[in-house]
């Protein structure tokens, strides 16, 4: 039982802290609207339309309802076997990593920002493909209050790398003009993602979830970029 862990109380007092760092941190970067944009305060060649977004307001639903699900046996069972410390880490990193590209300064801080969103990806990588292969849902809660949270995450989070990577290193979309250096970029990152998009759905019983939200990123990249119809149609 986890409940006989010693530090199982801890742990899940923890969790309850850093999920409210994390929602504060996502509900201040969404309430900044186009001043905000999550993950790319640069207008890039990659940069979604701001309703990709939305998902997060789900994301942190299922996260709360997962608290929740912490203090039942099965789930206490899951959150301190399986997720442990990992988990209020990523929340904690998160916040992180919110806060620091809400500052919007200068490259050097978008680069720190984007340092913080690779451990970010590591870190829910990994608890993503612990649950993949080692914990298989056995009840419905386990599918929609663990399973489903860390998918749709996971998928939000191989978006956000992308565009944000493009925040830091590419060129402001609302100053200059995509070259043929950058449509090559974009079009070999966008070929990964819907390569993504396939592996989440063919590999093991496939991911649905997560798949349908690096699809939805997709969409909305080319709904962002129509000043560049070869970035537009390659989002298709």
């Amino acid at each position: 039982m986890s409940g006989n862990v010693p530090y199982s109380g801890l742990l899940k007092a923890c969790n309850i802290l850093s999920y409210l760092l994390f929602t504060s941190s996502n509900v201040y970067a969404g309430l900044g609207g186009d001043s905000l944009r999550l993950g790319h305060p640069v207008h890039t060649f990659l940069t979604p339309a701001q309703w990709f977004f939305g998902v997060c307001p789900l994301i942190n639903v299922l996260f709360l309802g997962l608290l929740i699900y912490q203090f039942t046996p099965r789930g206490g069972k899951v959150v301190v076997e399986q997720l442990n410390w990992r988990f209020p880490a990523l929340f904690l990193l998160n916040s992180i990593f919110t806060s620091l590209y809400s500052l919007q300064g200068s490259r050097m801080l978008n680069f720190l920002a984007f340092l913080v969103l690779c451990i970010v990806a590591g870190v829910v990588s990994n608890l993503y493909g612990s649950l993949r292969t080692e914990a298989e849902p056995e009840t419905w809660m386990d599918r929609y209050l663990i399973h489903l949270p860390f998918s749709l995450y996971h998928g939000l989070i191989v978006v956000v790398f992308f565009v944000s990577a493009f925040g830091v290193l590419g060129v402001d979309a609302d100053t200059h003009t995509p070259g043929f250096v950058t449509k090559i970029l974009v079009f070999l990152t966008l070929f990964f993602l819907e390569s993504t998009v396939a592996g989440y759905v063919l590999y093991g019983n496939g991911d649905i979830a997560g798949a349908t939200v690096i699809s939805l990123g997709l969409k909305a990249i080319a709904d962002e970029q129509r000043s560049s119809k070869f970035i537009h149609w390659s989002a298709l």
